[in-house]
């Protein structure tokens, strides 16, 4: 379910100890394809009671869901507890964890489902607005599509190229006339 089928997270702290920090939709957590996977879930929660329980269950912290027919693969699960003392552990993906203290900070992504058909295939329009609404990045839309960057001098689509500008940051530039491009 990609945690999107979890309790209500208001009851959830009623009922609860716990404090629910973040619980929202992913970026370029879904396959890329002619058809995107679902997008997947980043949960993160402090516990708020000494000596908690917590239960782990799942395959998809080492095998993603798989894309079908030239769709891509979706990314990993994973689990990570950060306790109070500074250590962190990733519980295995089926695993009982007992001793958890107060203050530990559970954070969890339930990735999204594979792509299918090929990515190339996808309608220009609806790659655009997954951009603009958050669903992929540009990084990945630009990866995966095939997209040409247009060169910002000569408005022509342009090879790219990198380099360290005068702020230190790595930046694009086109390939033929060296300039930057923002991305």
């Amino acid at each position: 379910s990609g945690g999107v089928l979890d309790q209500d997270y208001e009851m959830f702290e009623q009922q609860t100890p716990h404090r629910l920090v973040k619980h929202e939709l992913l970026t370029d957590s879904a396959g890329a394809g002619e058809w995107r996977g679902g997008l997947g879930v980043e949960t993160i929660f402090e516990i708020g009671s000494e000596d908690t329980q917590l239960v782990t269950f799942g395959d998809g912290d080492f095998e993603p869901a798989f894309g079908l027919f030239g769709g891509k693969d979706a990314g990993l699960n994973f689990i990570r507890l950060h306790y109070p003392d500074g250590s962190t552990v990733v519980p295995r993906n089926k695993d009982l964890i007992t001793g958890v203290p107060k203050g530990t900070v559970y954070h969890q992504v339930a990735s999204g489902g594979g792509g299918y058909g090929n990515p190339k295939k996808r309608d220009r329009k609806v790659l655009a607005e997954e951009v603009r609404n958050g669903v992929i990045s540009k990084e990945a839309s630009l990866h995966v599509s095939n997209v040409a960057l247009r060169d910002p001098k000569t408005g022509k689509p342009t090879r790219v190229g990198f380099k360290v500008n005068d702020k230190g940051r790595k930046v694009r530039v086109a390939k033929g006339s060296g300039v930057e491009i923002d991305v």
